[in-house]
């Protein structure tokens, strides 16, 4: 080995150099994790929309605050 190169080991004294196989499994997980998050779009609740009150905002007579540099 040379001053250049890296060593790469991997668990119980197998090295990682399958660098195909790599990808296949990104790819994989990819495809499961996006095929649970459209499960959990599909089974989600449709709640029905809020009765339209939303917050107020509201000012304080006298409680005005100045910021002077």
């Amino acid at each position: 080995m040379t001053a250049n190169q890296q060593l790469e080991l991997g668990f119980n004294g197998t090295s990682r150099r399958i660098y195909g196989r790599r990808r296949e499994n990104r790819v994989e997980r990819a495809q499961w994790w996006f095929a649970r998050m459209r499960a959990v779009v599909a089974g989600a609740v449709a709640w029905p929309p809020a009765d339209g009150s939303g917050s107020e905002q509201i000012a304080f007579p006298g409680l005005h605050r100045e910021v002077r540099l």
